[in-house]
């Protein structure tokens, strides 16, 4: 055999190779086709209900079908990249680093929505690929029917009693995982972050693909902590039905609670199918009209001139209160990422043969 068809052969079988794992991914996210007047929305979990709730008026409007395919934040933009070539998807929801991710990986495309001029400038990106569409804050939850001493500190979570207790989210494909990941090395130091999440390691039950299931696991008392982020825990609370509390963590014994915001943001996807309602569909999004619905599902306004009002909005400032907000560097956070993932799958996970990709069953 020459040593030119070798070669020819050997780039077969990575294509081939490459194709298998593409059709697996896909077929994890389990996605509909992209139907004839129809518009594809990718977003991370946790914005069910808001969907639920503004979608029918937009699809009677525009007289089409928003198909939404759900998953976690690195997932949903994983498949967009993987699709760029040919995209299926019109419109992107997802939380950072992901979205500067999809913006860096060619998926988003400018679009300077008129809607945009009321967010903030430091919540979106000055190349109009993204604002932000929800904001919100990173979380902890725990289940209070199991758990009656509230954890204050992370070491508390290394306390014997929550051995096989604590769950969270994979960093690689949950921009919640990886907040777990953010928020550590800001309080500790990344050496010291990642010395601690490999002790918390000999107490977690296992880690979730996305991070939306973790809050059934909570109100089944499978799990005893996870992580989360505030929007999602206090709506799955009130309007789902679970039985969950989200909490804030300190580094340090009499500290204050710590966390950071880390908001749902919305882009273009770059030659999507249906550009055109892609468009209207974001312009829809960020209306204020649409805005004013946020605080029903506990998130708070991406445009400034919308107000955090009524019993749910009262219900976010309550539970942020007291809460020490940290800066973050997103900039910084994806120069880290490629880095932390590695270092997470190697240094933590190791060869415990621990799932790292633990999903909802399918209905």
């Amino acid at each position: 055999m020459t040593r030119s068809h070798s070669a020819r052969i050997q780039g077969r079988l990575g294509r081939l190779l490459a194709a298998i794992a593409a059709a697996a991914l896909f077929e994890t996210l389990a996605l509909p086709a992209h139907a004839a007047g129809a518009v594809v929305l990718y977003t991370a979990d946790g914005l069910e209900n808001l969907y639920r709730d503004v979608l029918p008026a937009f699809e009677k409007q525009e007289g089409v079908k928003v198909n939404i395919v759900t998953a976690g934040s690195g997932e949903v933009v994983n498949r967009a990249t993987i699709e760029k070539d040919s995209p299926k998807a019109d419109v992107i929801v997802t939380l950072p680093p992901f979205i500067q991710q999809a913006d860096q990986n060619g998926v988003l495309q400018a679009y300077p929505s008129v809607q945009y001029k009321n967010v903030p400038a430091i919540a979106k990106a000055s190349n109009d690929a993204w604002a932000t569409f929800v904001n919100n804050y990173f979380s902890f939850a725990i289940n209070p029917d199991v758990v009656k001493n509230q954890p204050k500190t992370f070491d508390d979570l290394l306390h014997p009693d929550y051995s096989g207790k604590i769950a969270y989210s994979n960093p690689a494909t949950a921009g919640d995982g990886m907040a777990v990941i953010i928020l550590t090395t800001a309080l500790m130091g990344e050496d010291k972050a990642f010395d601690y999440l490999k002790k918390l390691e000999q107490s977690a039950k296992f880690h979730t693909k996305g991070t939306g299931y973790l809050d059934v696991l909570l109100s089944r008392n499978e799990i005893a902590v996870a992580n989360g982020d505030l929007q999602m825990d206090l709506d799955d609370a009130a309007n789902g039905g679970l039985t969950l509390k989200p909490i804030f963590l300190t580094d340090k014994a009499g500290g204050q609670p710590t966390t950071f915001q880390l908001p749902y943001a919305i882009g273009l996807v770059k030659n999507g199918p249906n550009q055109a309602v892609g468009k209207k569909l974001i312009d829809y999004l960020m209306s204020a009209q649409v805005q004013a619905k946020v605080p029903d599902i506990f998130g708070i306004p991406g445009r400034t001139d919308v107000k955090l009002a009524g019993k749910n909005g009262e219900a976010v400032k309550q539970a942020i209160a007291g809460v020490k907000l940290v800066p973050v560097d997103w900039t910084a956070v994806m120069a880290k990422k490629a880095n932390w993932t590695a270092r997470w799958k190697n240094d933590v996970i190791g060869n415990s043969g621990k799932q790292t990709d633990v999903v909802k069953p399918k209905q």
